[in-house]
This record gives structure tokens, sequence and C-alpha cells, in this order.
């Protein structure tokens, strides 16, 4: 495993007013060494880490990777842990001080600590793809390319009543981390892709639907390797998303960025709905700003970021030629 790096930062004032002494910044580095090639950041998503290339197999290891479509022999690929994800550091209880604004200002504040001037890339899916927007708001000439998967410039009316409910769960139920966790697989998929999948059969007790047994399973996998305080703060980061402020609208904070904006969305994405993309790909268009617009193909809903690796190698081998 690439060594866990961190940087303290100091007097970090959040954007709801909050200050903090002392907030440690946790990212690792693969590929080339810093300052000899073009810099790639990777969010990641809400359950994951800075930990891309682990030896489990895990999604960026069919993306990023030796000979990979962002092939570590050639760009050097910096991912930040997501304050408050737990990955071998303390949760954050107070994660009301905090927006996905701060994690992107945040991310920002250390790249130019490690003095990185531009970035070739920022890529994310989901909640990753959401505060990927964040930076690009705040620093409008940084990155060469916005690369935002199955996620949006803000939360909508739906990501937003999601995530209360989540947050219900998560306070109130019994067994919060996987009742939260069943009932947002549900989101990620859709209803062919569980007809696909189980195709109303039982397990081999014949006691239980393989549905039901399935989302048991993911709720437990979730509670062994993950902290409800990480979830809450994840949670409630999504519900924060919006490059907007009180005084600019979306055309006026997206007309100085100088990025190539590539939106990938999942057609039958039931979180992130492609609808939403499309209305930003229009504005984007009249407003000149350069932009493409990807879709991936699959049954599988939200959750085809995960699983339809080919399409989104496809889409990226363009830009990461």
């Amino acid at each position: 495993m690439n060594r866990l790096l961190t940087y303290n930062l100091k007097k970090y004032t959040t954007y709801s007013g909050i200050q903090y002494e002392n907030l440690d910044t946790t990212y690792q580095v693969f590929g080339k060494k810093l300052h000899t090639a073009p810099v790639v950041v990777v969010n990641h998503a809400l359950t994951g880490n800075s930990d891309i290339l682990s030896k489990k197999k895990g999604w960026w290891n069919e993306i990023v990777g030796k000979n990979k479509v962002i092939n570590t022999d050639k760009y050097t690929v910096v991912a930040f842990n997501i304050h408050g994800n737990g990955y071998q550091s303390k949760s954050i209880k107070n994660y009301n001080d905090f927006t996905a604004k701060d994690i992107a200002a945040i991310f920002s504040l250390v790249l130019n600590e490690m003095k990185v001037t531009k970035l070739y890339a920022v890529i994310g899916g989901s909640l990753g793809g959401c505060i990927a927007w964040e930076m690009a708001a705040l620093r409008p000439s940084f990155i060469k390319y916005l690369i935002p998967i199955a996620s949006d410039w803000k939360s909508t009316d739906w990501i937003i009543g999601h995530n209360y409910v989540q947050n219900q769960l998560l306070k109130n139920s019994k067994n919060p981390l996987q009742d939260a966790r069943k009932m947002a697989m549900l989101f990620y998929r859709t209803p062919k892709s569980f007809n696909q999948k189980f195709n109303r059969t039982k397990t081999a007790s014949n006691k239980q639907f393989n549905v039901e047994s399935w989302l048991d399973h993911h709720g437990e996998k979730l509670k062994n390797r993950f902290d409800i305080n990480a979830y809450l703060m994840m949670n409630h980061l999504l519900t924060t998303v919006d490059i907007t402020t009180e005084d600019l609208s979306f055309e006026e904070i997206v007309r100085p960025i100088k990025s190539t904006i590539v939106q990938i969305a999942v057609d039958s994405d039931l979180f992130f709905v492609k609808e939403e993309n499309i209305k930003t790909k229009i504005l984007l268009n009249q407003l000149k700003i350069k932009n493409q617009y990807r879709e991936i193909k699959s049954i599988h809903g939200h959750d085809a970021f995960l699983i339809e690796h080919k399409q989104l190698i496809q889409f990226l081998k363009p830009i990461f030629k």
C-alpha cells in the first residue's frame, strides 16, 4: 500500500463559520513522483477512501494503474480522504460544520501547499464527482479536465429527500448502518437489475428471498468496515452540494471555468438522474463552455459506474491517451 500522507491545516474556517485550529488531511500519491508528470486527482465515493489501488479488487483498479487508462507510468495520481470518512483517522461528530464546498476548498489548499499549480484532471464518481464540481467552481483555471461521473453540481430535492430518510435511519434504527445501507442499495440499482439478478428466487433453505439475503449481506458488510459517524458525515455532505452561492448563479459561477467538462451519466440512474446532466449540458452549450456528455448504457442504475468499466474506459481513453 502506498504510504498514507498527512497535511495539518492550521486555522481553517468552514463556510458555516466554525474555525478548526488543526485539521488533518490525509492522502496517498500513486504513479510518477510529484512534479515530474501531469497530476490527476481521484475523488472517492460515499463509502470509499484514498486507497484506490489496494490489492482487494475495487473500482479504481480497473481505471487507474500501470497500463490502465489512467496510466501510473504517465501520471501522478493523488487521492484524498474526504474528512470524516473514518479511514485510519477519527470521525467528525460535528458533521454539520462542513459542506461539500469545504471539502473542495481543503483539497485545494493542500494541493497548493504541495506546490501543484495545475491539475490535468479531477475525476470522481457520485459524491466524488460532486466535490470535483466544487473544486472547479472554486478555482476555475486550475483543472484541465473536469470529469464528474454519476453526479451533479447540486443536490436535487430527490437527493436531499433520500439523504433525509438515510439520516433518520442512521439516528433512529436499532441497526442503523445495516438499514440505511439496505435502503440506499434500492436507489443504487433498478427494478430491472434486481429482476435479472434474483428473478424471485429463494435461498437454499427456502426461508428467504435471495434479494432479501443480498440486501442483508450488503448491510452487514458495510457495518463491518464503516463507522456510523462516517456515514452521517458523507450522507450530510451529499446533501450540501451546490456550486452556486447566495450572490452568484450557476451561469455566473461556471462562465469563468476553463476546464473541459466531461459529464458521464448512467441512462438508468435513479439517484443522480441523467436528465439533470442533460440540462447542465444545454446550459454549458449556451455559455459556450467546452463540454462533453457521455452516457453509460446499463440496466444497473447508479451502480453502473462501478460495474460497466468497459464503457467508462472508452469514454476516458481520448482524455488520457
